[in-house]
Parts: C-alpha cells; sequence; structure tokens
C-alpha cells in the first residue's frame, strides 16, 4: 500500500509535530485514514475480518506512539477495530440465518429421502457438534465436516440440491465485509462532524433565563452549547476565566459578545472568589476515562474544587469520541503533557536567573508549562454527550457499547517487546 503507507507517514509527522489541534479535527483525520486503510486493504477469502483487525491495529500502534497525549487517536482506532467485529459478526449471523432458512424449507421435500439415505457417521455428528458450540464465523462454519454430512443425498431433486448448494457458496463469496465496514466508519465519520450540533440540542434543557454560568478558557462545544441557548431566548450571563497562559477565555469572551451574550472576563485566580455567584459550570474536556475522569485543560480542577465547596453543578461536556474506555492509572495513558516555556516567559526575560548553579550542576530556575488537569469522578456532576446527558457511574456501561475487550490495549506488542 505504498499510497496508503504515503498518507500514514504524514498524519504520523503531523501528530509528532503537534500540527493538528483539537480532539475533533484529530479523530476525524483518524477515520479518514483508517477508512483508506480498510479500503485499500486486501484481504483473503477466509478470515477477512481478522486481516483487517491486523492492519487497522499496524497503523493505530504508529498513530497513538506518534501523540500518546491525544486519546481521541486512539479511541477512533478502538472504535474502528469494534466496527469490523461487529461487522464479521453481524454478516455472519445474517448468513447462518440464511442457511437455516435454506435448509427448512429443503426439509419437507427430503425428508423421506433422507430417511432412506444412509446415516451420518459418529465423525461427522462430532464434527457438526464441534462447529455448533465454537464461536460464530465464516471460517467454523463449514470446516471439519466431512463431505458426506454435507454432500446432497441421490434423489430426483438432487439438481435442485446441487444448484441450491452453489447458491449458498456464491453468496459465501459475495460477502462485503470491507463494504460494510467502511459504511460504518462513514457513519462515525458523520457522528463527529455533528456532535457539537447534536450536544447543543439540549442546552435549553440545561441553561434557564438568569442563570450565571462560568467556563474556562475555550471550547468550540461550550460555545455552540451556549449560543443554542440563546436562540432559544435564554437569557443568562456568563463568566469567562481568561484560561492563562494561553488565555483562550479572551477569544471565547469575543465569541460570546458577538453573539449577544453578557459576558464577564475574570482571572483564573478569582475563580474562587466569584464561584459564590454562579449556578453551573459547564467546561469542555480533552478526554473522558472509563472511570468517570476527565482530562481538561490545566486549571479546571481548581474550578471543580470550587464548585464542590460551593455547592455548584459541575457539567463537562464532550462528543462520544472523547470517550477513552482506558483508566487515568493505565499506564498506557499519559495524563500530561509540558508546553513551551515561551507561553509564561518571553525570551531573555529570566536570562540571568538560567546559569547553572554549584548543586550538581543544575540550572537555579526551572520553568514548568503543564497542558492539562486530571479531575477525579467525584467532583463531576453531570456529563452531556452526542447521547445525551449521563451520570460519572454510568460512563463505564457507555463506554462499553462503543468499543471491544479485545481492543483496549492496541499497543500490546509495543509495551512487551520493550
Amino acid at each position: 500500500m505504498p499510497d496508503v503507507q504515503a498518507l500514514v507517514n504524514d498524519f504520523v509527522f503531523k501528530l509528532k509535530r503537534r500540527k493538528i489541534e483539537g480532539s475533533q479535527a484529530s479523530a476525524r483525520q483518524t477515520a479518514e485514514l483508517l477508512r483508506s486503510v480498510v479500503s485499500s486493504q486486501r484481504v483473503p477469502y477466509t478470515n477477512q475480518a481478522a486481516a483487517l483487525i491486523e492492519a487497522v491495529k499496524v497503523v493505530g500502534e504508529q498513530l497513538i506512539s506518534a501523540n500518546p497525549v491525544e486519546l481521541a487517536v486512539g479511541n477512533i482506532v478502538r472504535r474502528v477495530l469494534h466496527i469490523i467485529r461487529e461487522e464479521d459478526l453481524s454478516s455472519t449471523a445474517a448468513l447462518m440465518e440464511g442457511l437455516n432458512l435454506s435448509g427448512a424449507s429443503d426439509d419437507d421435500n427430503d425428508k423421506e429421502e433422507r430417511e432412506d439415505g444412509p446415516p451420518l457417521s459418529a465423525a461427522a455428528v462430532a464434527a457438526a457438534a464441534r462447529s455448533t458450540l465454537r464461536a460464530p464465523s465464516l471460517h467454523t462454519l463449514l470446516e471439519d465436516i466431512p463431505e458426506s454430512a454435507v454432500a446432497p443425498h441421490p434423489s430426483s431433486s438432487g439438481g435442485e440440491s446441487e444448484g441450491k448448494s452453489k447458491s449458498a457458496e456464491k453468496s459465501l463469496k459475495s460477502r462485503k465485509l470491507k463494504h460494510d465496514v467502511i459504511e460504518a466508519i462513514n457513519e462515525l465519520i458523520r457522528d463527529i462532524d455533528t456532535c457539537h450540533e447534536q450536544i447543543s440540542e439540549q442546552a435549553v434543557e440545561h441553561i434557564h433565563h438568569n442563570e450565571v454560568i462560568l467556563t474556562l478558557g475555550r471550547s468550540r462545544t461550550v460555545m455552540e452549547f451556549l449560543c443554542a441557548a440563546k436562540e432559544k431566548k435564554r437569557s443568562f450571563r456568563v463568566f469567562v476565566a481568561e484560561g492563562a497562559p494561553r488565555y483562550q477565555g479572551h477569544a471565547l469572551a469575543k465569541e460570546l459578545v458577538a453573539k449577544g451574550i453578557q459576558t464577564t472576563v475574570i482571572t483564573d485566580s478569582a475563580v474562587f472568589a466569584m464561584i459564590s455567584r454562579v449556578n453551573m459550570v459547564i467546561v469542555g474536556a480533552h478526554a473522558v476515562m472509563a472511570n468517570g475522569g476527565v482530562i481538561a485543560p490545566v486549571g479546571l480542577n481548581m474550578v471543580a474544587l470550587a464548585a464542590q465547596r460551593h455547592a455548584v453543578p459541575f457539567v463537562v461536556i464532550a462528543g462520544s469520541h472523547k470517550l477513552c474506555p482506558l483508566y487515568p492509572h493505565n499506564p498506557e495513558v499519559l495524563l500530561n503533557e509540558l508546553k513551551s516555556p515561551a507561553e509564561l516567559l518571553d525570551f531573555g526575560q529570566f536570562s540571568d536567573c538560567m546559569d547553572f548553579g554549584t548543586c550538581g550542576g543544575l540550572p537555579l530556575l526551572h520553568v514548568v508549562n503543564p497542558a492539562f488537569d486530571y479531575v477525579p469522578p467525584k467532583l463531576v456532576s453531570l456529563f452531556i454527550t452526542d447521547t445525551g446527558g449521563h451520570n460519572p457511574s454510568y460512563m463505564y456501561r457507555l463506554i462499553a457499547d462503543y468499543y471491544s475487550a479485545d481492543d483496549l490495549v492496541v499497543q500490546r506488542r509495543q509495551v512487551s517487546g520493550r
């Protein structure tokens, strides 16, 4: 796959250089890349699902290792793996149902001929029993069954039975797993594109008249959520913490004012002083973990603690592509990332403090600029996703609908080889 490999290398380069910002953009481009991988993959006649899973895992390992902090990439890789497994099971179930219906239609016509024919051997019966007890797959439907167990007996309707067997064989060959998987990935891409609209439709249910809402930094999901409530004739005020050191709260304040929403900008250090005037805290998230914890922009843990102290609801808004099936204590989860000190200090501002000290030859001044906070589930009041509102204790069940237990650790081979 030379063309696809070039796409993979280009996307890996962008992830390593942090050229792609935002979980939605990362999730969408990951889904599009994996769609290309599935489309160009040559699958054998048997074990098609296994071949697709292996191809997606190989590419997924490269993408996840390129930027471990962007958990949305790993989420989409696992979603695609789950899609392949689900489509394989549904196709197998449909095939088995078709074979059962075909066999049932022949029972009445061939009953007398089967009674007159030779009985099945013990080996054939045992092989058929083993095939029945196995997990459903195309490989186990017809294997280990001798020809005497499935071959039609000579009869007047032998030509008709032979024709039906050939048609069943053609139906096996015409099974289009790749087509079904690609259609499901297209549906996933549409869900990623429309997650903001589906979340915004719920704004009128949570924001009421004359409420005061606090948020921190800038989140596109939060911005559209608030604007949707304004369009529904809700009158409310918003306190925006500036979100130092990148000060993305300033950009959010300008967007809200342009929409006609009363907005007040406060410093991050003033959150605890202003939280008593707030009716609700609405924030975005970088990722939602399996235990209901949240990886969010730095400073939100402080906001969550202040909200808990004053009994203010702390609401987290996130699309389903941000639901991560891993736990924060998982060794593969990188909870934080250190940004450039240039966001905190101007170049050369503390150059005289960067001299190496006499103790161990280390500099006397260190500049630490973390990007994320971890908010434990006990501080979260409600999650609002594109599927509705959920309590933190329900997140593990919601995540179980999107991922398969066999795909939770995509980097297993890479980790074991270290």
